[in-house]
């Protein structure tokens, strides 16, 4: 048998090279789109105002005195304030 010859080589450790100084730039998260608006149900998709609500809470309540019906402003108020607000 042939006597081994022994060669030269690098140590491991200088094999292998230090940590790359690399950026790691983060992902930037896709841009949302912006989600579809959905039409707003009919009772808050007018805006009404206190004076119309009054306006209409007085007609209701001279309708309702010319036919002799009984009921308080409360009553009247609400109402008008729900007619305006599903009106078109």
């Amino acid at each position: 048998m042939e006597p081994k010859k022994k060669t030269k080589t690098a140590p491991k450790a200088a094999a292998k090279s230090a940590p790359s100084a690399k950026k790691t730039v983060a992902k930037k998260p896709a841009a949302k789109k912006p989600a579809a608006k959905k039409p707003a149900a009919k009772s808050t998709s007018k805006k009404v105002t206190a004076e119309q609500i009054a306006e209409r809470a007085h007609l209701i309540y001279l309708e309702r005195m010319n036919k002799n019906i009984p009921g308080d402003e409360e009553s009247d108020w609400l109402q008008a304030e729900a007619e305006l607000r599903t009106k078109k």
